[in-house]
């Protein structure tokens, strides 16, 4: 068995060691494992399988395969605009457009973008349909160095073209793009 030395007092030489008792440490340890194995066990019977497909059930076909949406990355230049569709990985198409502002008081606005934007989305867009609630993707990529007001004036191009979508309290007019922006 184990023991344990604590010493001596003072200046008296007498033995101090005792016994301790192993008996109820390993009674403790063999309850601790056994109750990790039960519940070991069990755990795995209470799992739900679940997947990220919504609305509605998973595919009855497990090899059918979807292919990914056409995303605008919109890259904001020093001289132009690079408006890119991409598929995944893939690219679909690539516009360049030089960057020509126009000063509305302390507004910058980008005509040409806009109109080259809506050109875009007629030819490519996934979400055209009015029955079709969803929007097409553009990402916003811009430098750090990018003033405010040109990235504002880049939004307002992507919200410029709308689109009808019916809704159950009737018809409404929303923008074509939903937006977010490019993290690094």
């Amino acid at each position: 068995m184990g023991g344990v030395d604590v010493g001596s007092e003072g200046g008296k030489k007498r033995p101090t060691n005792t016994e301790i008792n192993m008996v109820p440490f390993i009674d403790l340890l063999m309850c601790t494992i056994a109750f990790l194995l039960i519940t070991a066990v069990w755990v795995t019977n209470s799992r739900i399988n679940a997947d990220a497909q919504v609305p509605g059930p998973p595919s009855p076909d497990p090899l059918t395969i979807v292919p990914p949406e056409k995303v605008l990355n919109v890259h904001v230049g020093e001289s132009d605009f690079a408006l890119v569709w991409k598929q995944g990985a893939t690219v679909v198409s690539e516009v360049r457009i030089p960057k020509a502002s126009q000063q509305v008081g302390e507004l910058v606005q980008y005509p040409d973008l806009e109109k080259k934007l809506a050109a875009e989305w007629q030819a490519n867009a996934n979400h055209r349909d009015p029955s079709d609630k969803k929007l097409d993707q553009a990402i916003l990529h811009t430098d750090n160095r990018t003033p405010f007001k040109e990235i504002v004036a880049v939004l307002d191009a992507l919200y410029a073209t709308k689109r009808t979508v019916k809704l159950e309290g009737g018809d409404k007019e929303v923008p074509v793009f939903n937006m977010t922006f490019a993290a690094r």
